[in-house]
């Protein structure tokens, strides 16, 4: 039944199944982008912030778990030449990219023999994306967890850029959590669905089980589109869980640094001895302690639609299963 699924950008990516997993930041690891491509859809990386060497070791890793495509991504308003140079000579087929412009990148991607595929909020932005001669574009819609790049939903997003850059293939981002989220994108015209929100509870990712019953216990409304939390990456909204930081800041009249309720405040500390301020970019992973729980929470709106826990075969097999039922009847 999920072989009706198959689109041609699955041909074109190497996969079985449209569901590519989103990278998700720090809760990312070679041991999840490997279980979801040995699934049959795309695992990814994200690497922006690790140097060229942990890059190689991570996508040595997923190559040692499966023989199947996956991806890195990386962000493109933060220094990842070496770390892309690296990734590139490693064979990683394809490469994913947000924010900053594609076209400084796409000619070496090519190059290399893999493929680009570029995240936008906007059909201007895709129609750039496609002129600079991206592979792919992802429609991230407004809904979607983590850093979000537009103002406009999925719904409207995803038929929107596919109308303006079509036959170049379109895959659809934020609020897919399940088969009917899947199935609604491909009816949209999507060739794939990319899915963030889903995989932080995944037996593979890093995500602290404070982050993860976070994720399980929230409603589609806790997860809210701010600032608040921009250590690391100024000027980006991002969509996060509601905690004790977001609303002492929001009461506080959302302030800017350094005025912010508890600004450089150590709150939690990694298993590498690093230290963790109230405010930064990242999220709660295993191995650390302290108040976790005020560390930002990315997720997307469709946090209502995840409930439990499970291995990323389990969820990629539950998802296509459950698009293919729906788009039959």
């Amino acid at each position: 039944m999920t072989g009706k699924l198959k689109t041609p950008l699955c041909d074109r990516l190497g996969i079985e199944v449209p569901v590519v997993q989103a990278p998700i930041g720090s809760a990312a690891t070679p041991e999840l982008a490997a279980a979801v491509s040995a699934a049959g859809g795309l695992g990814s990386l994200a690497l922006t912030w690790v140097d060229a060497a942990e890059a190689v070791r991570q996508v040595r890793r997923v190559a040692e778990l499966t023989d199947r495509p996956f991806a890195v991504n990386l962000v493109l308003d933060f220094p990842v030449d070496d770390v892309l140079a690296a990734c590139l000579a490693e064979g990683v087929p394809v490469i994913s990219t947000f924010w900053g412009d594609p076209a400084a990148v796409t000619a070496r991607v090519h190059q290399a023999g893999a493929l680009h595929v570029h995240t936008i909020g906007s059909v201007g932005e895709a129609v750039d994306a496609v002129r600079a001669g991206v592979d792919a574009v992802v429609a991230q819609g407004w809904e979607a967890g983590g850093h979000v790049r537009g103002q406009v939903t999925t719904m409207a997003l995803v038929p929107a850029v596919v109308d303006a850059v079509g036959p170049t293939p379109v895959i659809a981002a934020g609020g897919i959590a399940d088969g009917r989220g899947l199935a609604a994108a491909l009816v949209l015209g999507a060739q794939a669905g990319w899915l963030g929100t889903r995989f932080l509870t995944a037996d593979e990712a890093a995500s602290h089980p404070v982050y993860r019953e976070a994720v399980v216990r929230a409603a589609p409304e806790d997860s809210v589109h701010t600032r608040c939390f921009d250590g690391g990456w100024p000027d980006a909204p991002h969509r996060s869980l509601r905690n004790a930081t977001l609303t002492a800041w929001e009461e506080a009249g959302r302030p800017a640094a350094p005025d912010r309720p508890g600004e450089g405040t150590a709150i939690a500390s990694d298993a590498q001895g690093g230290t963790h301020l109230r405010y930064d970019d990242m999220v709660p992973v295993k191995g650390m302690n302290g108040d976790l729980a005020a560390l930002a929470l990315y997720a997307g709106q469709s946090t209502g639609l995840v409930g439990d826990q499970a291995p990323a075969a389990e969820i990629v097999a539950t998802i296509t299963a459950q698009a293919a039922r729906a788009l039959q009847g």
